[in-house]
């Protein structure tokens, strides 16, 4: 089966969706059946292709990038219009089964355009799902909940990370959604041999230092309780006014750490936090857990379907004191927090990326059956 697959951010640039994307094809590499073109971007002028694996190959275009991490209006208007050009090119050489889209747009927008040339599936991820970002309200409003109703009635598969993704996708249209969640590399993760509870419980956080992460509730909330340590991992545009916010308490900035390093980072800390005002199905959250950490996360996206026995839910977000109860749980909880953390690791090794990848490629297969 030959798949083009689309995605404007793979590793290093980008968070959540590139690195679900990264390891679903390292999974799909196994899959001699498939045969994959995969086109995303890098942050230099010029093209490169190299080959992912035998059976996949990488085309990223050159983007002028000034932050790996976020994107103008500009870099994804040239994103575009350079992808659109390379992939009809692509197209004309090669007769695709499926064109796979990560994410409703600006991805999706793509496979809706080569309609005609061949099917496409779009994996919703979060911001492409109208009433998941604050900050596109308007636009939402405006037209983007038509626009990504259309295109999603259009798709050949359609598919969510988390029940309440797909939930939420619902209310924009009553297309039937795939649910397919996020996985875990429960080898890359993994807990520290020997855990002590540090004095001060450590926390950590990890992921992109903007509005929706929710950081600011959780510094202040850190001025009203005492006995915790923040280690932040990440980096963003709102890092300098995170950094004031945080002046006079035990919070540390490592900045941006690779993701092959991560583990380290995790496995010093005693709990995972996120105070996050939007969230999909949290691959931070499945890392920590994999790690062997607790979890305490806001009732956002599908975090909380990860959480059975294993951590505590911040039921409001936006909220100070409903942070600062969360903590108050476990000062003094040593135990609770070891058998949080062991419960932790159990519910990750029961979920992995293999599984991800297995069932996006019997959907895809379905598909293909189906046009026979």
């Amino acid at each position: 089966m030959r798949v083009l697959m689309i995605n404007f951010e793979f590793p290093p640039i980008g968070g959540g969706t590139a690195t679900a994307n990264y390891f679903v094809l390292r999974e799909m590499a196994k899959f001699a059946e498939l045969e994959i073109d995969m086109v995303t971007s890098k942050a230099e002028k010029g093209n490169e292709i190299t080959d992912f694996s035998e059976n996949i190959t990488l085309h990223r275009l050159g983007i002028r990038k000034s932050n790996l991490h976020h994107w103008t209006a500009f870099e994804m208007v040239e994103w575009f219009v350079k992808t659109y050009f390379y992939t009809r090119k692509l197209m004309q050489k090669k007769d695709y089964h499926l064109c796979f889209c990560w994410n409703g747009w600006p991805n999706g927008i793509l496979g809706y355009l080569f309609r005609r040339r061949q099917p496409y599936l779009i994996a919703l991820r979060g911001h492409d799902v109208p009433g998941y970002e604050i900050r596109f309200r308007m636009l939402e409003k405006l037209f983007l909940k038509r626009f990504s109703k259309h295109i999603w009635e259009k798709a050949k598969f359609v598919t969510a990370n988390s029940d309440m993704l797909a939930d939420m996708a619902r209310n924009t249209s009553s297309v039937p959604i795939h649910i397919i969640y996020n996985g875990v590399n429960t080898v890359q993760f993994f807990p520290a041999e020997e855990k002590i509870v540090g004095n001060p419980i450590r926390l950590i956080s990890t992921g992109r230092l903007g509005q929706r992460k929710g950081y600011l509730y959780l510094i202040r909330a850190l001025r009203k309780i005492s006995g915790f340590k923040l280690i932040i991992i990440g980096d963003g545009v709102e890092k300098e006014t995170l950094m004031k916010e945080a002046e006079g308490l035990d919070v540390e900035f490592r900045g941006y750490v690779p993701h092959s390093e991560l583990n380290v980072h995790l496995q010093e800390a005693d709990m995972y936090i996120s105070t996050s005002l939007v969230e999909g199905m949290s691959n931070s959250t499945l890392e920590a857990m994999a790690a062997g950490l607790p979890i305490i996360t806001t009732d956002v996206g599908g975090t909380k379907e990860l959480i059975n026995g294993n951590g505590t839910i911040i039921e409001r977000t936006e909220d100070v004191e409903a942070i600062v109860d969360a903590l108050k749980g476990y000062v003094g909880q040593t135990d609770k927090i070891l058998e949080e953390g062991r419960v932790s690791r159990q519910i990750a090794e029961s979920m992995s990326w293999r599984n991800t990848a297995l069932k996006y490629r019997d959907l895809m297969n379905s598909g293909k059956t189906e046009s026979q």
